[in-house]
C-alpha cells in the first residue's frame, strides 16, 4: 500500500474534521478555510475509503481506481452540492469554485495513488 496515499487519506480526514467541529463552535476562521478546504478534502476522504472497500471485496490489494471512476464522482459531487441540493436546501450554495475545487483534489488523489512509493 503506498503510504503518501494514507497519510493524505489521515491528514484530510482529522483536518477536515477539526475544520467542522472549530465551525460548529464558531470559531472564527478565514474564509478560504471556511468555504473551500472541505470542498478540496472531501473527495479523497471519500476516494480513499472506496478504494479500501473495492480492496477488501475484490480480495486485490493493488486495485486501484481508474481515472474514470475518480472523474465521475467529481462530476457527482459537482452536480449534487452545487446544482442540485442548493435549489433544495438552505444550507447548499452554488459556486464554480467548489467544482474546481472537487476536481483538483480528484486528480491529486489520481496521482497518489499511481505515483511509485
Amino acid at each position: 500500500m503506498k503510504k503518501t496515499l494514507l497519510y493524505y487519506f489521515i491528514f484530510s480526514l482529522l483536518t477536515g474534521t477539526t475544520v467542522y467541529f472549530l465551525q460548529y463552535f464558531s470559531v472564527p476562521l478565514p474564509r478560504i478555510i471556511r468555504f473551500y478546504l472541505n470542498d478540496f478534502l472531501i473527495v479523497p476522504i471519500i476516494l480513499y475509503i472506496s478504494l479500501q472497500i473495492l480492496k477488501w471485496s475484490k480480495n486485490d490489494v493493488n486495485y486501484t481506481l481508474s481515472l474514470w471512476v475518480i472523474l465521475y464522482l467529481c462530476l457527482m459531487y459537482s452536480i449534487l452540492f452545487e446544482s442540485i441540493f442548493p435549489k433544495y436546501l438552505a444550507r447548499y450554495t452554488k459556486d464554480i469554485v467548489d467544482v474546481i475545487l472537487y476536481f483538483a483534489s480528484g486528480f491529486i488523489f489520481y496521482y497518489l495513488q499511481k505515483s511509485k512509493k
